[in-house]
């Protein structure tokens, strides 16, 4: 078997969580990987994300748990509230009987915090290189190298990852499907200081308030400092990406029915960042030669699951498992990473929006949810949860 060639990098198109997340995944293994990042700074928009355990898994094989917990909330509970008549649907204790099944944690960071942990720790790695400000235009595959062509000229490595995200430039030539399907939900985000929230609504849980086509997410962020909030429904308004100034009027029209609770908490934000929710139906390969795609450019999905960084985090370390064990044959590589991955990250996709219109249930239907999510008992809820969280 020829040895590592260590002046030939693997290309990496995409510096989120995934990006960072397999570099560091492959950099462990002993290659060499350059990532590339349209961004001139190396940063995470955003807000708070949640992590299961599964996402736990991860970081206890990469090292990371004792950071990742330093830097994240425990909240106690997983509570869901009916955002009409404030009564409460369900309650998920997250203390010993939760850890007692799945070994670990639920989490809530910021996601500027998680992405900081992987950057970090990339950049405490000899063999991955980073450059920013630079603009991913396509790619060629010899066979033996891939060419990756930007906007300041072409790179050349032994395979090349796309985890560039929901429009990835990537997968349009690997898949070729086009625009992302827009789910007609917009989610509007904002992170306030813990002292401007009411006090009667500060608790340690990860709360969700679910509406008539609408919902609301509440919960802490950095040991209680923040407040994360996130107020989701339906639009026909779109814009392309995710990170726009938001409308306080069309917000506050559809909840305009919400408890009181809910009007209390959108009251407290002057101003919103929204972003247009988007997917894309699973697919079966995502692959072609020594080109694979990670994450949101393999496997976008809306975020009712919570699972978008998670499922990245996976792939990551599936994707270096693969190319550890061929060294050199990375198609076939990449064909058993996609194949170990497809079934769970679409079940991901297609979970996440059957939970959206499960949130969003009005009339009977909301009558129905309530009934039946009141009735099960804490270990069918645990069971349930087992085929996401016992993790890969």
């Amino acid at each position: 078997m020829t040895s590592l060639n260590q002046t030939t990098p693997i290309l990496i198109a995409g510096g989120g969580i995934g990006g960072f997340a397999a570099a560091l995944c492959l950099s462990r293994k002993g290659y060499k990987v350059h990532l590339f990042e349209q961004a001139k700074e190396i940063k995470e928009i955003g807000a708070g994300i949640q992590i299961g355990p599964n996402a736990f898994h991860i970081f206890e094989r990469l090292g990371l748990t004792d950071i990742v917990r330093a830097k994240a909330s425990m909240p106690l509970t997983l509570t869901m509230m009916d955002g009409i008549s404030a009564e409460e649907v369900t309650s998920i204790p997250l203390d010993s009987k939760f850890l007692e099944r799945f070994q670990y944690p639920y989490a809530l960071i910021h996601r500027a915090d998680l992405h900081r942990i992987f950057v970090d720790a990339c950049a405490a790695c000899e063999n991955i290189q980073v450059t920013t400000g630079i603009k991913v235009t396509g790619f060629d595959d010899a066979g033996e190298s891939v060419t990756l062509h930007t906007d300041q000229g072409d790179f050349h490595g032994r395979a090349l990852i796309g985890a560039d995200g929901l429009w990835s430039t990537i997968r349009q030539k690997i898949v070729g499907d086009g625009a992302p399907r827009i789910s007609g939900h917009v989610a509007y985000r904002a992170v306030l200081p813990i002292s401007e929230v009411p006090e009667a609504l500060r608790t340690n849980a990860m709360t969700l308030w679910a509406g008539a086509k609408t919902h609301l997410v509440q919960y802490p962020l950095r040991g209680g400092e923040l407040y994360n909030l996130v107020a989701v429904f339906h639009s026909d308004k779109y814009e392309e990406g995710w990170d726009t100034k938001g409308d306080p009027d069309e917000l506050h029209l559809r909840f305009r029915d919400a408890a009181a609770p809910v009007k209390a908490l959108l009251s407290k934000i002057e101003s919103w960042r929204m972003w247009v929710l988007c997917d894309r139906d699973p697919i079966k390969n995502w692959s072609s030669g020594n080109v694979t795609l990670l994450g949101d450019a393999a496997h976008p999905m809306l975020q009712y699951m919570a699972q978008g960084a998670c499922m990245a985090m996976e792939d990551a370390v599936v994707l270096a498992e693969e190319i550890g064990s061929e060294q050199q044959d990375f198609k076939s590589a990449f064909l058993r990473y996609q194949k170990r991955r497809y079934l769970r990250t679409g079940k991901v996709q297609m979970s996440a929006r059957m939970y959206g219109e499960f949130y969003h249930a009005s009339g009977v239907n909301r009558e129905l949810r309530n009934q039946f999510l009141q009735g099960r008992t804490l270990d069918q809820t645990l069971d349930s949860m087992a085929w996401l969280y016992n993790g890969i």
